[in-house]
């Protein structure tokens, strides 16, 4: 098993990352338990279900804490496992820090993560940062809350905070917010919607594909004539995350006016 994946990622740049994937795959199968991996990006977590895709590898599930989380852990499981034995572990793998800042004080996400690394903790050890009104939810490895949590007692940026450690069942859940962008294609391609997005020209935009930058539906996708329909995401990395919203109407050009949501 897995002499294809090892031979097409041995020179490649990410077989470390496929290496450490396939030992924790193979520790589930042979132990019989659940294994998983460190938080992962976007990038990687598209490389891997192609991956496992083409392994016909089923056994396992990508989670952060909630439906839309940016950074995810891979967990592999046993085949015997109901989908209610692998919820039950869910809290045994994350948990959750909570800052509750002070009623005048406000803090950006860049704040909550420049606090984290000076800690010194790995990025790979803590996911999305869920910024509330009054502070925020930081999702963690269960392996490394008590050393994150008594290091952010120790900043000074929240001595004055309230900080617990929750279940990950208690993660406040909050709404994304977005802005509305109106974008005017001649078709559905994906390297016309990347050309209005990042307000490029057409050669532009498919080197940004072409050089693994953006990714639809969490899946990397370097096709630039892929056909896009309403509902899908897109991500441009550094240029941010959007959604197909809807076509509001054909121009008299025979071009169409879409709608689009870009996350904040």
């Amino acid at each position: 098993m897995f002499e294809k994946s090892r031979e097409k990622y041995k020179n490649n740049e990410n077989r470390i990352l496929i290496a450490k994937v396939i030992d924790k795959y193979m520790f589930s199968t042979t132990r019989n338990k659940i294994t998983y991996t460190d938080f992962l990006n976007i990038s990687e977590i598209s490389i891997i279900s192609k991956m496992l895709k083409e392994e016909k590898i089923y056994n396992y599930v990508f989670f952060g804490g909630k439906l839309e989380a940016d950074r995810k852990i891979l967990i592999f499981y046993p085949y015997k496992f109901t989908d209610e034995m692998i919820l039950k572990n869910y809290d045994k793998i994350l948990s959750v820090i909570r800052i509750k800042l002070p009623h005048n004080l406000k803090y950006e996400h860049r704040d909550f993560l420049s606090g984290i690394m000076k800690l010194g903790i790995k990025r790979e050890k803590f996911g999305d940062i869920i910024v509330t009104d009054d502070g925020a939810d930081i999702i963690t490895l269960s392996e490394v809350t008590d050393i994150l949590f008594k290091g952010l007692l120790e900043l000074t940026r929240f001595k004055k905070s309230k900080i617990s450690i929750e279940n990950i069942n208690n993660l406040t859940i909050v709404e994304p917010e977005f802005d509305n962008i109106k974008i005017i294609i001649s078709s559905n391609r994906l390297d016309n919607f990347v050309c209005e997005l990042v307000r490029c020209s057409r050669g532009n935009a498919n080197e940004i594909i072409g050089q693994g930058k953006v990714f639809l539906n969490s899946i990397n996708e370097f096709k630039t004539s892929k056909k896009l329909n309403v509902g899908d995401i897109i991500t441009i990395r550094g240029k941010g995350k959007f959604i197909f919203d809807e076509i509001e109407k054909e121009t008299k050009n025979g071009k169409f006016l879409v709608n689009i949501r870009k996350y904040k």
